[in-house]
C-alpha cells in the first residue's frame, strides 16, 4: 500500500449478534492490511461496551453514539482512516454524513439510503469533502463475475440482446419477524429497512447485472408485492426492463421462494453467447456458446492464469480451492483499503483498487427500487434512466 501502516477502520453497527457486521469484520482482517481499533456498536452504550470488549478494543475507542465517535476519532492523530456502517437501513445516510464531514472516508452496507433524495445529498457530500467511499455490493467481487464482465468488454458475446438475472431466497416464506427473529424483524420494518425484497437483494441483482454488462435501465415495468399475509413490505418483485440500447431484460427477487437459499444467478445474451454465472456456484462461469455453430461451451474456473488480467488481482486461492462470500467481500474492503492509502499519501491508486462499487452506485441502487415502486403502482411502464450527480 502506499502507506506505511495499516489503514485504521472503526464500525458503527454489528454489535453483539449482528450477522453483517461479523462478515464485515472478517473481511477487512483478511489480507492484514486493515485494523479495527473503534466502534459505536449499538445504540444501547452497554451492548456497544460489551462488543469493544469482546473485540479487546481500547475502552476509550468504544463509544455510546456514532456521532462521539466521528466527533473524538477525528480529534486524535491515530484516528480512525475509515468508518464501517453495517447498521439497519435507515440510519446509513446520517450516519455516513456525519463520518464524511469530518473528513473520514466510508465503507457502507447497501442499500446506500432510504430515499432518493439523502442518496443525492451523499454524492455531493462525498465530492465536497474529497473522502472515497465503497459500497459493499460484495457479489461484485467474486473473481469470475469479473471474468464475465471481460468477456462482454472483449466482444465475446457479440452485440448484447438480453440481461436475465434473479435473486429468489426462501428464508421469509413465512412470518419469522412475528416469532422475534432478529433479522427478518428489522428488515421487514418499512421504518428501519425502507423497502423489502427489492432494497435487500433487488439492489444486488440490479447492480451485479449493470457491473456485468455496463448498461444501465432506460425503461421498465414492475409488479411488486407482498405475498406473506400480514407483512408490512414488499418481498417479491419481477420487472421486464429495457436497457440501454433497447437491450431486453428481466428481473426477478423474491424472499419467499421455499426452498431457495440464496440462488443469485445472471444470464446475458448476445449475437455470438451468452454467459452463465451463479452464486452458489460461483467458480464456475459457463460461456455458452451459439448452437448452430461449431465451436463447444466452455466453462471457465477461478484460479487460473488464463483469465483476463483485470482479473488476476482478486484471485486468492490456486485453482481447485473454493473462495466464496467474504473473500468476495473482502475484494471491495481490500480495494477501498488500497484507494484510501493512496488518497491520504497523495499518490494514485493502482488500476485494480478503484475497481468498487462507489456512491454513485448507491445511488443508482436507491433509484431502481423507487422507480419498480413507481411502476408497480401505475401498473405500467416508466421511464427508468437515471444519471447520479458527480458531486
Amino acid at each position: 500500500m502506499a502507506l506505511d501502516r495499516n489503514i485504521r477502520y472503526g464500525m458503527v453497527g454489528g454489535g453483539p449478534g449482528a450477522f453483517i457486521g461479523e462478515i464485515h469484520r472478517s473481511a477487512a482482517a483478511l489480507d492484514g492490511e486493515m485494523e479495527l481499533v473503534a466502534g459505536a456498536f449499538s445504540s444501547d452504550p452497554e451492548k456497544s461496551r460489551r462488543q469493544g470488549e469482546n473485540l479487546h478494543l481500547d475502552p476509550d475507542r468504544v463509544y455510546g453514539t456514532y456521532e462521539e465517535m466521528a466527533e473524538r476519532e477525528a480529534e486524535r492523530p491515530d484516528g480512525i482512516d475509515v468508518v464501517s456502517i453495517v447498521t439497519p437501513n435507515f440510519l446509513h445516510h446520517d450516519v455516513a454524513t456525519t463520518f464524511i464531514d469530518e473528513g473520514i472516508h466510508v465503507i457502507c452496507d447497501k442499500p446506500m439510503t432510504t430515499t432518493l433524495e439523502d442518496a443525492e445529498d451523499l454524492c455531493r457530500r462525498v465530492a465536497e469533502q474529497d473522502v472515497v467511499f465503497a459500497l459493499t455490493h460484495n457479489y461484485s467481487g467474486y473473481p469470475l463475475v469479473k471474468q464475465a464482465r471481460a468477456l462482454v468488454e472483449q466482444g465475446r458475446l457479440g452485440a448484447l440482446r438480453k440481461i436475465v438475472v434473479e435473486y429468489p431466497q426462501g428464508w421469509l416464506n413465512r412470518c419469522l419477524e412475528e416469532k422475534g427473529n432478529k433479522q427478518a424483524s428489522w428488515r421487514t420494518d418499512p421504518a428501519k429497512a425502507g423497502t423489502g425484497a427489492l432494497g435487500d437483494i433487488g439492489t444486488h441483482a440490479e447492480h451485479l447485472a449493470r457491473y456485468v454488462t455496463g448498461l444501465g435501465l432506460e425503461r421498465m415495468c414492475a409488479d411488486v408485492g407482498t405475498v406473506v399475509e400480514g407483512r408490512g413490505i414488499d418481498d417479491d418483485a419481477s420487472i421486464l426492463a429495457r436497457f440501454e440500447g433497447g437491450v431486453r431484460g428481466l428481473l426477478h427477487c423474491s424472499q419467499i421462494s421455499a426452498g431457495e437459499e440464496n440462488n443469485l444467478r445472471l444470464r446475458v445474451y448476445g449475437t455470438e453467447a451468452g454467459l452463465d454465472w451463479r452464486q452458489e456456484d460461483p467458480h464456475r462461469l459457463r460461456l455458452l456458446t451459439d448452437i448452430n455453430g461449431d465451436q463447444p461451451q466452455q466453462v471457465y474456473t477461478h484460479g487460473r492464469a488464463s483469465l483476463a488480467d483485470a482479473v488476476q488481482s482478486f484471485i486468492r486461492t490456486p485453482q481447485g480451492h473454493p473462495e466464496g462470500f467474504i473473500e468476495a467481500f473482502a475484494n471491495i474492503y481490500r480495494s477501498a483499503a488500497h484507494a484510501i492509502a493512496a488518497h491520504e499519501a497523495g499518490t494514485e491508486p493502482e488500476p485494480w483498487a478503484l475497481d468498487y462499487p462507489t456512491v454513485q452506485d448507491g445511488a443508482v441502487g436507491v433509484h431502481f427500487i423507487e422507480a419498480a415502486l413507481e411502476s408497480s403502482q401505475k401498473d405500467a411502464w416508466i421511464d427508468a434512466s437515471y444519471t447520479p450527480p458527480d458531486g
